[in-house]
């Protein structure tokens, strides 16, 4: 198995409507909401539930991008330093409920570092964890999503690629790949 497709295009945009039919049914309006995209691959994501989620309410909903380089626990463990993306929250979070937005939950590092993240923009009354797809037992620490496109049993030999019709492919697609055998 080099490549096996888990979402195809047509699947994926239905996913994605469920996933902001949940959010609806758990967060109503959105008057006390928001939605937080991980960066990189995970704003792309919260934009397109950011959009449907107006689309299907008529109203728009806050979302913003965070950037978790700085605290990401292999930050300075790296031969190649990292990048910084662009964080742009332009709301307050100060008790309001927070949807953390990534594509993969793998590890749960990056969400970790998410949080740490987010404690520079208030406190939050809750935090929900929305992923596109989470890979099953290869957690390092405790951290489950509240809200998930689908659950994906993986191994650590597999990686998960989403592609993103925002980041110049032809259609959307999500991946799960031998390690060994990417090019």
């Amino acid at each position: 198995m080099a490549r096996k497709l888990i979402f195809n295009q047509d699947l994926l945009e239905i996913t994605i409507s469920r996933l902001c039919k949940q959010l609806i049914e758990n967060h109503n309006t959105f008057g006390s909401s928001v939605i937080l995209g991980l960066q990189p691959r995970g704003v792309i994501f919260s934009k397109r539930i950011a959009g449907k989620m107006e689309e299907l309410t008529g109203r728009p909903v806050p979302a913003g991008a965070l950037d978790i380089t700085f605290y990401r626990d292999d930050f300075r463990r790296r031969n190649n330093p990292l990048k910084a993306n662009t964080t742009d929250v332009p709301f307050i979070i100060e008790e309001k409920n927070v949807i953390l937005v990534d594509d993969v939950l793998f590890t749960g590092r990056s969400v970790r570092a998410a949080l740490d993240a987010m404690s520079a923009f208030g406190r939050p009354k809750t935090v929900e964890l929305l992923v596109l797809v989470d890979r099953k037992y290869v957690r390092d620490l405790p951290i489950e999503p509240n809200y998930v496109g689908r659950h994906v049993i993986t191994l650590p030999s597999q990686n998960v690629e989403v592609q993103w019709k925002e980041q110049g492919y032809k259609k959307d697609s999500i991946w799960l790949i031998n390690k060994d055998e990417e090019n």
